[in-house]
């Protein structure tokens, strides 16, 4: 598989599913324990008029239900950070950092 395919199919899924204002979608495998060139550790930030009226969660399960399939095809971490255009920009367009991965021989060094 061609790198950034599975990168290009999540935004081409969130696309058609949200109108965001922002779309980042950021391969963080390279900070874990995986093969390089991997995609299987990813950070989203979207930012759409819709989540104005939906609580976090439904933000969530809205994002899941458009990405099962990558989900059940070898992604293994999905940060979410989800918001409206008002929370976004009191955020200054700015999402969390992620934290550092513990996962594998990186526990247990």
């Amino acid at each position: 598989m061609p790198q950034d395919t599975m990168a290009r199919e999540i935004e081409r899924l969130l696309r058609e599913q949200f109108a965001p204002v922002h779309l980042e979608l950021v391969n963080e495998s390279h900070q874990h324990n995986v093969p390089p060139g991997s995609e299987t550790h990813f950070k989203l930030t979207l930012v759409d008029p819709a989540f104005a009226s939906q609580r976090l969660v439904a933000r969530h399960q809205s994002v899941y239900a458009a990405l099962a399939g990558p989900l059940s095809s070898g992604v293994h971490a999905l940060a979410l950070h989800t918001y409206s255009p008002e929370e976004w920009t009191a955020r200054s367009g700015a999402a969390p950092s992620s934290p550092p991965c513990l996962g594998g021989s990186a526990a247990t060094g």
